[in-house]
């Protein structure tokens, strides 16, 4: 959506709620003296009516064969900048953990974990407790893929202790992984791997006592 021109600027604005995506190429294409297109950073969620980009001429006047130059531009990326629609798959959540299993120590990422898929508008098919055991996480893995699950999140054992399963179950499901490990904190164990299509994504999760 875009704004009315207020001091020669004019905003373009997010109608949906989604991922920003950006053709970064074409913007150094367009940037040029004169002219300015200056936008969020890509891969970013927006919602409406969140500003994404604005553009404008900096002189009073500009040459027409700019302009026509930033139309040719932009003829040839489209979409320039666009917003995605999120998809919102049914998610199966596995919890590993001996001592979650066996109630010694609570799980407190489960509803975090919940709430952040309600956002998004997932329908969660039920989280599994299970131990210290790839077998058995497989085998979870394997449970919520027949009930019809597109993506499966799997909390805890993901860090770098050797008695940390998580990681070689999802390799033993038939997993292929993209990453392991992200600069990012929290969530510097973070792994993605893809079983066919189906997204499993791992992380470490936050536990308390009872």
């Amino acid at each position: 959506m875009l704004s009315e021109p207020s001091e020669g600027k004019v905003d373009l604005m997010a109608t949906i709620d989604g991922m920003l995506k950006i053709d970064v190429e074409a913007l150094y294409e367009i940037n040029v003296e004169e002219i300015v297109f200056a936008c969020l950073h890509t891969h970013q969620r927006v919602s409406p009516g969140k500003v994404l980009a604005g553009t404008r001429i900096t002189p009073l006047v500009i040459e027409e064969c700019k302009i026509a130059e930033v139309e040719r531009i932009c003829s040839l990326h489209q979409p320039l900048i666009e917003v995605l629609p999120f998809k919102s798959p049914d998610v199966g959540i596995i919890t590993t953990g001996s001592e979650v299993y066996h109630g010694r120590i609570k799980d407190a990422f489960g509803p975090v974990v919940r709430k952040k898929f309600d956002e998004f508008g997932c329908r969660v098919l039920g989280q599994t407790l299970v131990s210290d055991d790839p077998g058995r996480i497989v085998q979870e893995i394997r449970s919520f893929l027949d009930q019809g699950a597109r993506m499966i999140a799997i909390t805890g054992g993901m860090s770098v202790d050797p008695d940390d399963v998580t990681p070689a179950a999802i390799r033993d499901s038939g997993a292929r992984v993209v990453t392991y490990g992200a600069p990012v904190l929290p969530g510097a164990m973070f792994m993605l791997a893809y079983l066919g299509k189906i997204p499993i994504l791992g992380a470490a999760g936050l536990r308390h006592a009872p």
